[in-house]
């Protein structure tokens, strides 16, 4: 009797993460962090092989682009239905395209709520897939996922060999355009290693090169399927770099320097605000520091109220000091006690 309960639990998981209607409708998440556990448990029954690709599912370059857009517009409750289902039904397709931009996603997706055991393993797909098409690109985008695990795991100085090795590598330089963009999204993701790292010049150094990158495609946005490469880009990394670097009054000039509405995707807006959110924080500007989490809260709701370093952030306000209604207004949204 229990093993038929744990199979029916598994089995509507395993459904609801599929994008199969449940008899009853199956109701939304309560809350945006409840959305957010439903897409990692999504994906680790997906990546684990639990459930099957239900009749008349869209095909998984479809349902890839569709997870896309839902990502970028930091629509979690979408996601959390369509990018298990690409990953379910490019395995029962055996796309290894599809399959490559999934786990991408995926890995993506899964740094940024800081599960990085799901992290790892989704990277390590996104690479074997990636090397399986014969994509330069793919494999470019794979190896940046992986070096931003690497980065976050502390292992800097094997995070910059990955990047830079890969953004060497000598077909990205005969891609066009496209390829420069990438060789510039891992040197971008090297120069925040760098700051992590504490090496402020170095990180300060390659950003540099990113941004003589983004000039030399005069100033146009590409892959936006990657959150975008262009001068818009690289500055919005400039701020998270400094912030690593401990230097938020470089971060915030950094930041002043940009118009958020440059940027490509409601993600990477939602992120300026976040990033401007952590500079005030670090500087003790309360009261600036939760207008720009209000603003990054308009901008994206479900990934303010998801994502545990903004959630870290909010908590932290309200054990440190002097609250307000409108901090425990955010708080109480995000779902957080006080």
């Amino acid at each position: 009797m229990r093993r038929r309960r744990l199979l029916g639990g598994l089995a509507v998981t395993a459904a609801a993460a599929a994008g199969i209607p449940l008899p009853s409708g199956g109701p939304p998440p309560e809350t945006d962090a409840a959305a957010g556990d439903a897409l990692v448990a999504g994906l680790r029954d997906a990546m684990l092989g639990i459930g099957t690709r239900p009749p008349g599912t869209e095909l998984p370059d479809t349902l890839v682009k569709r997870a896309l857009s839902a990502f970028h517009a930091c629509d979690y409750t979408a996601l959390a239905v369509l990018l298990p289902a690409a990953i379910r039904t490019g395995h029962a397709d055996g796309t290894d395209t599809s399959l490559a931009r999934a786990y991408v996603l995926a890995t993506r997706m899964l740094v940024k709520l800081d599960e990085h055991q799901l992290g790892w393993m989704a990277a390590d797909r996104a690479r074997q897939y990636a090397g399986s098409t014969g994509d330069p690109m793919q494999s470019a985008e794979a190896a940046r996922q992986l070096a931003v695990l690497a980065r976050r795991a502390g292992w800097h100085d094997q995070a910059l060999s990955i990047a830079l090795a890969a953004a060497a590598d000598p077909a990205l330089r005969t891609a066009g355009p496209d390829g420069a963009a990438q060789r510039g999204l891992l040197v971008q993701s090297a120069a925040y290693t760098a700051a992590r790292a504490g090496d402020a010049d170095g990180m300060r150094e390659l950003t540099g090169e990113a941004v003589a990158i983004a000039t030399a495609l005069r100033g146009t946005t590409r892959l936006r399927q990657h959150g975008g490469f262009s001068p818009a880009t690289v500055q919005l990394h400039l701020v998270s770099a400094e912030n690593s670097a401990g230097d938020p009054s470089r971060a915030l000039t950094a930041a002043k320097a940009l118009n958020p509405g440059q940027l490509p995707t409601v993600e990477r807006q939602a992120r300026y605000y976040s990033d401007v959110a952590t500079a005030y924080a670090a500087s003790g500007r309360r009261d600036d520091c939760v207008r720009a989490l209000l603003a990054a809260e308009r901008m994206a709701p479900q990934e303010t109220h998801t994502r545990p370093a903004v959630r870290a952030m909010v908590q932290g306000l309200l054990v440190s000091g002097r609250t307000t209604t409108e901090l425990r207004s955010l708080a109480a949204r995000s779902s957080l006690t006080f």
